[in-house]
């Protein structure tokens, strides 16, 4: 199969050699004919499969194909994303697309001004990509008018319609008109989620090209045992123990982020980081030199665990787990990338077991466990399997204590043979967002 047996058009087929696009991947060759067709679409496909070019090349052919000319502050179609960084990677992906189309494209987030963003929009854009924060300013503002929307996309689905998002998607959805194609993209959909999707389409058609909730088998996983104390000494040590050139490195906090990336700093080591509390110049600046190889280690929260496509990134490192199961999923998603592969390391302390059995239950297998030396921990992490159950070790019995008098105190006992199973962590509950859910026309 080639993009040309697809259906597109001569412009986009030069852009997509250009781009050394060769052959469709599994989800661009069934979601392609679908958004040609006006079909609403839910589709899932392991990261780094090409999601964006599947939704992203069809779309700008029926701009180019049909429709009337965007009017001021109009917008024909809208592409929202979870975080400012991926909306800047949607937006150059988009803009590589359609070099060789009559229309104009533009993205649209927080953490900068919004007055050049105004500006922008005065003439009207054809795509814009945008974060939903920024884009409810811009509508309040009346810098922005949906009327003229054809087709919604939400890219990474699941995080657009996650608790932190719920209240700016409703506001959204009661923004935009009701004939319109929506289009859901996501590397992972849960059974919550999915129903909820459910709400807001017509008629759907659902692509899923591999397992759900998998994690890419192009990417080597294994843990390593610690203590929480020891995290950065173990990171350092196995960093020059493996000589490595290049790391993506996730942590759990923004502090803890500042932390590590001052302790890497303080031992002369090339690393920088990103987080929600930096500005968004500082941000793309860390990530443009990360992707240049001028910083060796880049340090983030989960803001760098979605969509970022850095090219062949060999390892990637967990230096806290997640505490949503399905973002181990995306954060290990940026190695082992369009058919590389790739590896990720996640440091697991004791405290972190139920993050850890979570993880294994949603990609169904047991990670593989490799102690270093000098750094066995002293709190041992419990064992773990797909299953989602946390084993404890047996407790030891117990010796009797002497007491004065001679007399001897025998305490209580336990059975050796006793084991304690713990459930595994229970996922946060989502709040669901009053979508508008009356009937609509089909485009």
């Amino acid at each position: 199969m080639t993009f040309a047996t697809l259906g597109l058009i001569e412009p986009l087929l030069r852009a997509l050699e250009t781009l050394g696009y060769q052959t469709p991947t599994p989800v661009q060759a069934q979601a392609i004919p679908a958004v040609l067709a006006g079909r609403d679409l839910m589709a899932a496909a392991q990261t780094g499969t090409g999601k964006t070019a599947g939704f992203a090349v069809p779309l700008l052919q029926l701009l180019t194909m049909e429709g009337p000319k965007v009017s001021a502050n109009s917008v024909r179609a809208l592409i929202l994303c979870p975080t400012r960084e991926l909306a800047e990677q949607v937006h150059a992906s988009v803009a590589e697309y359609a070099q060789n189309l009559p229309l104009t494209t533009y993205a649209v987030y927080g953490g900068v001004s919004i007055n050049p963003q105004m500006m922008k929009l005065r003439k009207g854009v054809d795509v814009l990509v945008a974060t939903p924060g920024r884009l409810i300013d811009l509508f309040r503002q009346n810098a922005l008018k949906l009327n003229q929307l054809q087709t919604l996309v939400l890219d990474e689905a699941d995080r657009m319609l996650d608790l932190g998002f719920s209240e700016e998607l409703a506001n959204i959805y009661r923004m935009l008109p009701k004939k319109r194609q929506t289009l859901l993209f996501s590397a992972t959909f849960s059974d919550e989620i999915r129903q909820l999707a459910g709400q807001m389409l017509i008629d759907p058609l659902t692509v899923e090209v591999s397992p759900r909730n998998v994690a890419a088998n192009t990417v080597k996983q294994w843990v390593v045992p610690v203590d929480k104390k020891r995290k950065a000494e173990l990171f350092v040590h196995l960093m020059r123990k493996g000589r490595w050139k290049q790391v993506l490195v996730f942590a759990k906090t923004r502090n803890g982020v500042d932390a590590l990336v001052e302790k890497l700093q303080g031992l002369g080591i090339n690393a920088d980081g990103i987080h929600g509390d930096k500005p968004q110049a500082t941000r793309q600046r860390a990530l443009d030199r990360f992707k240049s190889s001028d910083v060796q280690i880049l340090v983030a929260t989960d803001v760098a665990a979605r969509g970022l496509d850095i090219e062949d990134l060999p390892l990637v490192v967990n230096f806290d787990l997640p505490i949503v199961a399905e973002d181990y999923i995306h954060r290990i998603g940026r190695t082992g990338r369009a058919g590389n592969t790739g590896e990720a390391i996640s440091l697991v302390c004791a405290d972190e077991v139920n993050m850890l059995s979570a993880i294994e239950m949603l990609t169904r297998q047991t990670l593989t466990r490799k102690m270093e030396q000098d750094f066995e921990p002293e709190h041992r992490v419990p064992d773990t399997d797909a299953t989602g159950q946390v084993v404890k070790k047996p407790k030891k019995p117990k010796k009797p204590k002497a007491s004065g008098g001679g007399k001897r105190n025998l305490g209580k006992w336990v059975e050796s043979g006793e084991v304690s199973v713990a459930e595994p962590s229970i996922k946060p509950v989502r709040k669901v967002p009053a979508f508008n859910t009356g009937p609509r026309k089909k485009k």
